[in-house]
């Protein structure tokens, strides 16, 4: 099923990708297109994940270096059966994370340094989870595979505004391709995200919250995220919002026309359908995963243990 979706998703993509090639240059911008598709289909499978880290110029940390995080990613990926994935770190005042690769067996998680400092160790277990969840459910290939190819796409929407009115190419449509080409391609890009991206966050929310334990540690978790993403702005996210998707809340600040489109659902529905699972798990009803099971039972821990230790918050290899 999700091999199908994939397929599905690149054909489509494919397709807006030629769309666009065909308002710009007519036949021979449309194959022109093509060509750079199925290229960039290629690359992006192998390529994706080092694409989006490095956007965000995420640094991998180790049991060394990030004991606390390390130590919370691990023992998740062994409460879900999965292989240990690399952790990375962002350089972000915004507290967020995302996950990334093409299976299991070559996946990244990535937290913000906002994420590791603001939230308690259960809320950051509980974030962790989730993004474990996308990963065991084979979520991040298309997610990361949509991130590069709709910026590719938004990419090739922006030379239409300095190349699609030209009288000497073969643009058939004129200047109404050119509008095409700027404004429904991307904007068509935006809508497959949110296609993929809303049902896609609940099924991962339900499962993180049965990785670690606790369906209330990742709704506390999802609140503080969403509050701070208001007023905290994350920079190179605004500069790639054809990502935004792969974060587990949005952290585009809205101020934009490239978010018109909300890629995530609501917050308090997200947290309404996680404190009715933790109510239901309180009753012994529902969740294969005990309270006892969990990551740890639940305590705060100060903010010098996400990283080398000390008496303040850790400069750790992403400072």
């Amino acid at each position: 099923m999700n091999l199908m979706r994939t397929a599905m998703l690149l054909a489509v993509m494919t397709v807006l990708f030629m769309a666009v090639g065909y308002a710009i240059g007519g036949r021979g911008g449309m194959m022109i297109a093509l060509v750079i598709a199925a290229g960039m289909n290629f690359f992006s499978y192998w390529n994706s994940d080092r694409m989006v880290l490095s956007m965000y110029r995420a640094q991998e940390v180790d049991e060394r270096t990030a004991p606390e995080y390390y130590g919370i990613v691990r023992d998740l990926a062994q409460n879900a059966g999965l292989p240990m994935p690399r952790v990375y770190v962002i350089d972000s005042p915004q507290p967020n994370a995302f996950a990334t690769g093409r299976n299991p067996e070559n996946a990244a998680v990535a937290a913000s340094t906002g994420l590791l400092h603001s939230l308690s160790y259960e809320e950051v277990a509980g974030v962790m989870a989730h993004e474990l969840a996308h990963i065991q459910y084979r979520d991040t290939l298309t997610m990361t595979l949509t991130a590069t190819l709709a910026g590719a796409i938004s990419m090739l929407g922006n030379f239409a505004f300095f190349f699609g009115g030209n009288r000497d190419n073969n643009n058939p449509l004129g200047f109404i391709g050119v509008l095409v080409a700027m404004i429904v391609a991307p904007l068509a890009a935006m809508l497959v995200q949110m296609a993929i991206s809303r049902t896609r966050e609940y099924s991962a929310d339900r499962r993180g919250a049965e990785i670690c334990g606790n369906p209330l540690w990742l709704s506390s978790a999802l609140q503080k995220i969403a509050g701070a993403a208001h007023v905290i702005h994350n920079d190179d996210a605004e500069r790639n919002p054809a990502t935004a998707h792969m974060f587990i809340i949005n952290p585009l600040s809205g101020e934009r026309m490239d978010n018109l489109f909300s890629t995530h659902p609501s917050t308090e529905n997200r947290v309404a359908a996680l404190e009715e699972m933790a109510r239901g798990m309180s009753m012994g009803s529902t969740s294969p995963a005990r309270a006892d099971n969990s990551v740890r039972k639940s305590r705060s821990v100060p903010r010098t243990g996400w990283g080398r230790g000390g008496s303040e918050p850790p400069k750790g290899p992403w400072s």
